[in-house]
């Protein structure tokens, strides 16, 4: 299978570094890629497509498999002759832990070259602003409000230090700002709340299973929503989780459905509309359009 790896040689960490020691080895059997400058990957992963290769290969974060995610995507039909398939080398990489792929380099390297495909569904964000849609192709979730201002809020220099721990000091941040009411609707019913999560798979931060019910192939999106977004909240979710019983958690609301709009609403005059995160990366505000291709997405799994 005429493979590409896209790949950022200026990660750090120690499993950048030793993917660079592996270089040698990775180019036997596939085409190397470095990408130079966030977004430079999208490109890579569109001219990949157009150079005729069948497995493209994001070696990153969730961050990274987005965007080769959405430069395959920018490639009309390619979906239906390329494969994806992840090295995972970021901080949480919460697609590589739900499929199951190691974090070793070695056998998450033999799950590429002997794996087997698998078919998902393939979720996309639509970004609504006046006289212009734009999409965002996404695998695993998307985060609206208090999470998706905490992505927001990272300080990356923070995070190349202490790693998924800058997220909490994030997510401290974020709560003390003031956030707006989200609304999302199926056509039929409707919830609000000031943290919301749609999923593709059941996964969130980690093995967190914000989305208990969500499968890969069953045409639906799951959605999770948090009426507020406080420290009390936060806290009684947290437990919940931990016992596994997030579905009775009093106030938690779900909703399942191929297709969702949002919308969100300030509560006071110094919020702003509702920050939106995809797979991990903060992409834009609401109002937004979530829907999904079924079973549309390959991917390479051991």
């Amino acid at each position: 299978m005429k493979t590409c790896i896209i790949f950022n040689p200026t990660a750090r960490g120690d499993k950048a570094r030793k993917f660079r020691n592996h270089l040698d080895s990775l180019a036997s059997f596939a085409t190397l890629k470095p990408s130079t400058a966030p977004g430079h990957a999208r490109a890579l992963a569109a001219e990949a497509v157009h150079a005729g290769f069948e497995l493209i290969v994001a070696a990153g974060g969730d961050g990274t498999v987005n965007e080769v995610l959405n430069g395959i995507g920018d490639v009309p039909e390619a979906f239906s002759r390329v494969r994806l398939g992840v090295l995972p080398l970021g901080t949480i990489n919460v697609l590589a832990l739900e499929l199951g792929i190691p974090t070793n380099l070695a056998a998450a390297c033999k799950a590429l070259q002997s794996g087997r495909e698998i078919l998902i569904d393939l979720p996309q964000i639509d970004f609504l602003t006046p006289g212009k849609t734009t999409p965002r192709l996404f695998t695993q979730m998307a985060g609206f409000g208090w999470d998706a201002r905490a992505v927001e809020l990272v300080d990356w220099p923070l995070k190349k230090k202490i790693g998924r721990f800058a997220y909490v000091v994030a997510a401290l941040q974020a709560m003390r700002q003031p956030l707006p009411e989200i609304t999302v609707s199926d056509g039929a019913r409707s919830l609000t709340g000031q943290f919301v999560i749609v999923g593709n798979g059941r996964f969130y931060g980690g093995r967190w299973a914000l989305c208990p019910q969500a499968a890969w192939d069953d045409g639906l999106l799951e959605v999770t929503v948090f009426p507020r977004a406080t420290w009390g909240a936060i806290i009684r979710g947290g437990a919940a989780l931990l016992l596994n019983r997030l579905r009775s958690l009093g106030g938690v609301q779900f909703l399942r459905a191929p297709a969702l709009e949002l919308t969100s609403r300030p509560l006071t005059s110094a919020a702003t509309p509702a920050p939106v995160q995809v797979d991990g990366e903060y992409a834009g505000t609401l109002p937004a359009r979530c829907s999904l291709r079924p079973r549309c997405l390959r991917l390479v799994v051991p």
